[in-house]
């Protein structure tokens, strides 16, 4: 922490919380412990994210595409998501940290739906840190869904096509309210970016770590801010440039 440069932090981090499932193989467990186990991970670098000061975390917690996993371990997920959020919104809430979810929530089962709305409703007026869940989630079907919006518009006059930039795609993709992410971390050791935020991420620096989510911790979460501190910021910019801004 003390190497950590408060003052040129990221306000807005992204996290795919990838080994769960193989955490857990190589506990001789199934995959639903790696699963629960990591629900202490996300409490612990939560904490961290507000103590550091990052105003934007978002979490990849499921995807569309996890929808086609075994269905005891989708029913598993649903129950777990369900009780994480029954007995973590209090402290978060307590911590002012503002929670807010993403993705195809439709698919989601009445009662997740319910506690889903319930917890942004209860957190809805908090001004810390702003944590983003991602459930059910696909870039591809985010992208989708914004075109349209966006063509619907033009069929209802709204809109002409000369009028169509960069800025009308991303407000109305479901992070609209929010700026893009800075730091993309993904545990495990997997190098791809699975359908997360393809949009949004189109600048942000990609952290790759081996570390399985269970065991991702404050100084896993210090590491990466870090490891992006020292990195050149350029958005097509030479060096040269860059320095002459600064």
């Amino acid at each position: 922490m003390e190497n950590l440069d408060l003052n040129r932090l990221p306000k807005h981090v992204a996290i795919i919380m990838d080994g769960n499932g193989r955490w857990a193989q190589e506990q001789g467990q199934d995959r639903l412990f790696g699963h629960y186990h990591g629900v202490v991970s996300v409490r612990k670098v939560v904490e961290a994210a507000a103590e550091i000061g990052l105003q934007y975390l978002t979490l990849y917690a499921f995807s569309t595409e996890n929808w086609d996993r075994p269905a005891a371990e989708v029913t598993g997920l649903m129950t777990l998501f369900v009780e994480t959020i029954a007995k973590e919104v209090p402290d978060l809430h307590k911590n002012n940290i503002k929670l807010h979810f993403i993705g195809n929530l439709e698919l989601l089962p009445a009662e997740a739906k319910k506690a889903l709305a319930d917890a942004t409703l209860q957190t809805a007026q908090n001004t810390g840190l702003t944590l983003i869940i991602a459930l059910s989630y696909s870039s591809r079907w985010e992208i989708a869904e914004a075109t349209k919006r966006i063509a619907q518009k033009v069929l209802d006059g709204q809109l002409s096509i000369h009028q169509i930039t960069e800025s009308t795609i991303s407000e109305n993709l479901t992070t609209s309210e929010f700026p893009d992410p800075e730091l993309m971390i993904r545990t495990s050791g997997e190098c791809r970016i699975s359908n997360f935020l393809l949009y949004q991420l189109a600048y942000a620096e990609l952290y790759f770590t081996e570390t399985r989510w269970p065991d991702f911790r404050k100084d896993h979460l210090v590491k990466a801010l870090l490891d992006y501190q020292t990195r050149e910021r350029r958005f097509g910019k030479t060096s040269a440039q860059v320095k002459i801004d600064d």
